[in-house]
């Protein structure tokens, strides 16, 4: 299990958990981010791990945080959709933030659509490379380049923001256009970007929305990517209240000394340490919407 710098307890009642998400079987070209789960969990134990976050939040005493294990999933990608919608309740329910380790791309697709029995008005801020708007991969709808897609058909997101873009293609452009999506590629990319959110925010967050010297272990390498350093600071001064993230894409077969991993813990932190601020106020659960 991962511990976060010894934050993760055992408790019944918690603020942010820990879940992972072991499927790959819609990845189109290497597989491996089945095994992103276990990889980030071993990246964030250790003695090297504290559990400070950079804005000065101490994870192991200020926040409650547990690690609900893998969910068993299904090569069948619909047959899961049941078993995530469940999990994903059951710790909203809780009044908690669920921080979900995938696992390829096309999980955020049933994700958020769990999200949606709590959260009719919801946001997404999406860190890729690809803007994952295909229509379809080789006559797959559900392929890991396609979630956004299916979301924003579905209707499941208000406003929809993605950085880190690099690779998009006429037809991402066209959903883009057609769909209302906010495309910060990272050839217009200002060194300081402030980001504002009206509604609850879900992040989700492709490992390879980073260049490939911070994050190599993913399965498909794409140069000019987001530094670690521009995603933290862009975390840090986001404006939202963060109910849900997902991080997708370490494929621990590309990773052979740990970067992309410990790159995904260090997000994680201070997603964490943001999420510990909404809840500090009152220092009660948050809300139902």
């Amino acid at each position: 299990m991962s511990d976060f710098g010894d934050a993760i307890r055992e408790s019944d009642d918690f603020e942010v958990a820990i879940v992972g998400l072991p499927f790959d079987a819609k990845s189109c070209y290497l597989r491996g981010a089945a095994k992103g789960p276990q990889a980030i969990r071993a990246a964030s134990s250790g003695k090297a791990i504290d559990p400070w976050t950079e804005l000065g939040v101490n994870l192991e005493e200020d926040l409650t945080m547990v690690d609900r294990g893998d969910l068993q999933l299904k090569e069948d990608f619909r047959e899961n959709f049941s078993t995530i919608e469940k999990e994903i309740l059951f710790i909203l329910d809780k009044g908690a933030v669920p921080i979900i380790l995938g696992g390829d791309h096309s999980l955020t697709y049933p994700l958020v659509k769990a999200f949606q029995h709590r959260f009719k008005k919801l946001d997404i801020l999406h860190f890729d490379a690809h803007p994952d708007l295909s229509e379809e991969l080789y006559g797959d709808r559900f392929s890991h380049a396609c979630p956004m897609a299916r979301i924003l058909e579905d209707g499941l997101s208000r406003r929809m923001v993605q950085v880190g873009i690099r690779a998009a293609t006429g037809e991402h452009r066209q959903q883009a256009k057609k769909y209302g999506v906010e495309m910060i590629e990272m050839r217009t990319l200002k060194s300081s970007l402030t980001l504002n959110f009206d509604h609850p925010l879900y992040i989700s967050f492709d490992l390879d929305a980073l260049d490939p010297a911070f994050a190599p272990g993913v399965a498909h390498h794409e140069p000019g990517g987001l530094t670690t350093r521009q995603v933290i600071d862009i975390l840090h001064r986001l404006k939202a209240r963060i109910v849900g993230m997902d991080v997708v894409e370490l494929n621990p077969t590309r990773d052979p000394v740990g970067i992309t991993a410990a790159a995904a813990v260090k997000i994680i932190k201070e997603v964490a340490g943001k999420i510990y601020y909404q809840f500090s106020k009152s220092r009660s659960p948050m809300p139902r919407p």
